[in-house]
């Protein structure tokens, strides 16, 4: 399956690799108005996909994540209108210097060639990832769940009757199917017919992929992302930044999981907090002073156990802690923290320089929400994933993240010697 798949995929790969940023333009543009124009096609298979994983008991923040409707669609056109008004990551040169003997040395980007890309529950993924890879002269491999089986059929298809219309062949976008687990296990043993894997989803889909992968993989990561107000944080900004964080969406990486406020303001602040995400239906953990000053308050919470100060929740629940200083803070993210994003809210440079140095993480957010760690938000029109290591690619990665290298060497005629 993926050997016939990536033998069409290199084909259409050397006609895209001559494509100019004009005729990718075309095919991203020709695709965004397909996805509106087939906008009821795609909400019907969407529909069918959403009964049937509520048959199957599927949890509601992927309910939430495999939903589509007109606004989402409208959504994801226009991300795909923003990647088509980015440059052309192809051809950039990187660095260029001519030696002392005469050589001319040029590193210029080029596409990795053929990614497969294995994700979960999100049809939205299945166009930012093609249109991503399509601008960046990549062919993708699109192997979704099979919760989303229909939605990723149908945008596939549309997809692929868009580009061939301006001239790109249809097999640089194309579906794995989902229907049979091992589709995965084929597409990540594929070395020598693959060039690169993305996984994109929960924790456990991310480590089996870079566990099993035979592939070279650009590994996304779980959120346990964390708010830290420090004693010298404005309380003003600290609480919309809070409730943003968490309740904005939930169900995705870049939502907050744990609170930290500094002791000093924990009087005024936590029960701020405490009544402000009780009001928005939130679960609460803590340790001892937060659920006693919950209870206070007449709020039900519970004492944070190991597990949940480590878990990414994806629903409307977060952990509460006070912590005596902004270094215990930053011990308790490095602790239980997965390295995505730390916000910290304070008017104080020096805590804000101490934060930042404390930090190992692909995103800092100073006095503004977590949700922020997101490709659209930070400009890249949409994003393949967020990454959490420490390859060339961590944080959003766009376009430029899904380039290479070449170098290009010129001589007069020069020999080693």
């Amino acid at each position: 399956m993926i050997k016939a798949l990536s033998e069409s995929a290199r084909k259409a790969g050397a006609v895209l690799a001559h494509a100019t940023r004009a005729q990718k333009d075309a095919a991203i543009e020709a695709i965004a108005v397909a996805l509106q124009e087939r906008e009821s096609e795609i909400l019907a298979a969407n529909d069918e996909d959403v009964r049937r994983s509520r048959t199957e008991g599927i949890s509601e923040s992927l309910i939430d994540r495999l939903t589509l409707n007109g606004t989402r669609i409208a959504g994801i056109a226009g991300g795909a209108r923003k990647i088509k008004a980015l440059p052309d990551p192809i051809g950039i040169v990187k660095r260029e210097r001519t030696l002392p003997n005469g050589l001319h040395l040029k590193q210029v980007t080029v596409p990795f060639g053929i990614v497969g890309m294995v994700y979960e529950a999100r049809p939205n993924v299945t166009v930012d990832a093609a249109v991503i890879l399509l601008k960046s002269g990549n062919c993708a491999l699109l192997r979704g769940s099979s919760s989303a089986a229909k939605s990723n059929e149908i945008l596939v298809n549309i997809m692929r009757d868009a580009v061939v219309s301006v001239g790109i062949p249809a097999d640089v976008i194309q579906l794995v199917p989902s229907s049979d687990r091992s589709t995965v296990t084929e597409l990540l043993h594929a070395r020598g017919l693959v060039d690169l894997v993305i996984p994109r989803g929960s924790a456990a889909l991310i480590r089996t992929v870079v566990d099993e992968a035979k592939v070279p993989t650009i590994e996304t990561g779980a959120g346990v992302c964390h708010v830290y107000v420090d004693k010298d944080g404005d309380l003003a900004k600290a609480l919309p930044i809070l409730i943003n964080s968490k309740c904005q969406r939930p169900s995705v990486c870049n939502a907050a999981e744990t609170l930290l406020i500094h002791s000093e303001i924990a009087g005024s602040f936590l029960p701020m907090a405490l009544k402000a995400l009780n009001d928005a239906k939130v679960i609460i953990h803590g340790d001892q002073q937060s659920v006693a000053a919950a209870k206070d308050l007449g709020i039900n919470a519970s004492l944070a156990t190991e597990e949940n100060w480590s878990t990414e929740y994806g629903v409307l629940e977060i952990n509460v802690r006070v912590v005596d200083d902004i270094d215990q803070a930053a011990a308790h993210i490095r602790t239980y923290g997965t390295n995505h994003t730390e916000a910290i809210i304070s008017e104080n440079p020096k805590s804000i320089e101490s934060f930042i140095n404390q930090m190992d993480a692909a995103a800092i957010m100073i006095n503004a929400s977590t949700r922020f760690t997101d490709g659209e938000e930070m400009g890249f029109g949409a994003e393949i994933g967020i990454s959490n290591q420490k390859t060339h690619a961590r944080g959003p990665m766009g376009l430029e993240e899904m380039t290479t290298t070449t170098w290009i060497v010129t001589g007069t005629g020069q020999i080693r010697g």
